[in-house]
């Protein structure tokens, strides 16, 4: 797939760029370029790694000047470089604007100048209905990819996305805060026992990137179809797993900006999407100006359609929770004892 390619990653510093190397290092993979601000991380990398078919690229896609000189010679790029913490985003929309909407033109812009062939562009599940600002700056991203899409069959670039929810035991998560709470002996806060969450580990997101890799055409969003769990299911996992049945809950109330479950696909595009096994696609709407589709016709399946949301997704039990918990090595390795940081 990606024999004697280049691939380059925007982000790359974060938990989905270090999956990715870890992926395809030793693979013919001809080279993997890490994009990203934040030369201290770059740094890090470079020590850990001492792989000279890593090459490091400091800048920022805001910038169009630093992306441009670091496509050149790019075969593929996953976009994964934004700003994803809900409370930053609400207190600094415009900069969550400005890295996720207009870096993500800039990314297509710079992949377009510079003959890339494919860009997989990373979005979440809050950028349906979207209540926050970091939700609405995503939901942007991806009308930019799914309009710059639109006249890229004919210059050999493919831009596609993927979606998805939170990745487990990710830095900011409730899991790295629910273990915190156990170590220093605080309980845990709940904001609603009944709010659910789709449940999806590192190594997934990097599955339905690869997957869109492989079957994305141009404006295609892929959803993978995954579990969900209620807060208090995961809250019981997790004390089950650390024998500490007895320690304190507190629930607190929901915060701002939080939603009671999340969803991945909107009622509009569950009534169009591909069922293809394991994931959905959400093809492109491809209508032009011609305002008389949108207003003398619709369609009768979106009106007996529903979202596909966490709360109607398969949902896990305490036993199944804990099945998949095992599976993420800061799991495994804080039952194990080590002092470990949760994923970036």
């Amino acid at each position: 797939m990606f024999n004697h390619k280049t691939l380059l990653i925007t982000g790359g510093t974060g938990s989905f760029g270090k999956a990715v190397l870890n992926r395809f290092l030793k693979s013919d993979i001809k080279e993997i370029r890490i994009f990203s601000r934040d030369e201290k991380k770059q740094d890090d990398l470079r020590k850990k790694y001492n792989d000279p078919k890593i090459k490091f690229f400091l800048g920022d896609v805001r910038d169009i000047h630093s992306l441009n000189s670091a496509f050149v010679g790019v075969d593929f790029v996953f976009h994964a470089a934004a700003l994803k913490q809900v409370p930053s985003c609400e207190f600094f929309p415009m900069e969550a604007f400005k890295t996720n909407v207009v870096g993500t033109e800039n990314v297509i812009q710079a992949a377009e100048s510079n003959g890339v062939k494919k860009v997989i562009c990373l979005s979440t599940d809050k950028a349906v209905y979207p209540i926050n600002a970091m939700g609405i700056s995503k939901a942007m991203m991806e009308k930019v990819m799914v309009a710059k899409s639109r006249n890229l069959d004919e210059k050999g670039l493919i831009v596609c996305g993927t979606r998805y929810g939170n990745v487990m035991a990710s830095r900011g998560s409730v899991i790295p805060l629910f273990l915190e709470q156990l170590k220093v002996g605080h309980p845990f806060t709940i904001t609603d026992p009944e709010m659910t969450r789709f449940m999806m580990t590192l190594e997934d997101a990097v599955e339905l990137v690869l997957y869109a890799f492989n079957e994305g055409r141009n404006g295609d969003i892929f959803v993978q179809k995954s579990p969900a769990a209620t807060i208090d299911t995961l809250a019981k996992s997790i004390l089950d797993l650390f024998n500490k049945k007895d320690h304190k809950v507190n629930i607190i109330g929901t915060r701002h900006g939080e939603k009671l479950y999340e969803t991945l696909l909107s009622r509009e595009e569950r009534a169009s999407a591909v069922d293809e096994g394991d994931y959905f696609r959400i093809p492109p709407d491809l209508r032009d100006l011609n305002y008389e589709k949108y207003i003398d016709s619709g369609e009768k399946n979106i009106s007996i359609s529903e979202d596909y949301n966490s709360h109607n997704t398969t949902r896990l039990d305490v036993e199944g929770m804990k099945g998949l918990l095992l599976k993420i090595d800061f799991i495994r390795d804080q039952l194990a004892g080590k002092n470990v940081e949760p994923l970036d």
